[in-house]
């Protein structure tokens, strides 16, 4: 039995739950697992992150090494294409999603989920960074119907949990949603958060996040 480890308002520890949940493997699920630098925690997760996975004994970190493992080790239900071409091009868009929008975004964060301060210099390098992002976004993604094309596949996984976040931390940060220039994503994470798989995750990072919120405030 695989069993994942980590945090349920975690993008990352989401991303590999919906590969598994979208793949039909089953798991056993720790999500009271947090990041962190103590020894023992470091034992398992060499950068103290979340998420991993433990599998035969063996632990796995970093969400897309551990996804890459699924897609090899249970290849009966893929999220990536036969073609290596478009296999490479579902990987470009997870990439890009995660460094060029997602890890830029998380700049703000401090400041606008966590009663943090922006230094005007934070911000102007964010919204520097974030439109070259967004600007890639509109060039490789495709939205026919599914970011990658025709088929369902693991850039769908991250663009639900990622591009959602980067929209409000910058309506939050600037005042305005740096991605509503892109005019399918409204509709298109609407049709992802219709599948049965997505709408649970969904509902249970809610669920943690009012959780978190409430332990926040005693």
């Amino acid at each position: 039995m695989l069993k994942l480890c980590g945090f349920r308002v975690s993008n990352y520890h989401n991303k590999v739950r919906l590969a598994l949940m979208e793949k039909g493997v089953q798991f056993e699920e720790d999500a009271n697992c947090w990041p962190s630098q103590k020894e023992e925690w470091v034992g398992r997760s060499p950068m103290g992150k979340v998420p991993i996975l433990e599998v035969d004994g063996i632990t796995l970190s970093e969400s897309q090494v551990i996804c890459e493992y699924l897609e090899d080790a249970y290849p009966q239900k893929p999220l990536y294409p036969g073609d290596p071409l478009a296999r490479a091009r579902v990987r470009e868009l997870i990439a890009h999603m995660e460094l060029h929008l997602e890890l830029v975004a998380r700049r703000l964060y401090p400041g606008v989920f966590f009663g943090g301060t922006l230094s005007d210099e934070t911000r102007e390098q964010v919204q520097n960074d974030l439109a070259k992002g967004v600007r890639t976004l509109k060039r490789l993604a495709r939205f026919a119907p599914y970011i990658a094309g025709n088929d369902f596949t693991l850039a769908d996984c991250a663009a639900f949990l990622h591009l959602p976040i980067v929209s409000l931390a910058t309506r939050q940060a600037f005042g305005y949603d740096v991605l509503d220039g892109v005019s399918q994503l409204k509709p298109y994470l609407k049709m992802l958060g219709e599948r049965p798989a997505f709408a649970r995750v969904y509902e249970d990072r809610k669920t943690a996040q009012a959780a978190m919120a409430a332990r926040a405030t005693r």
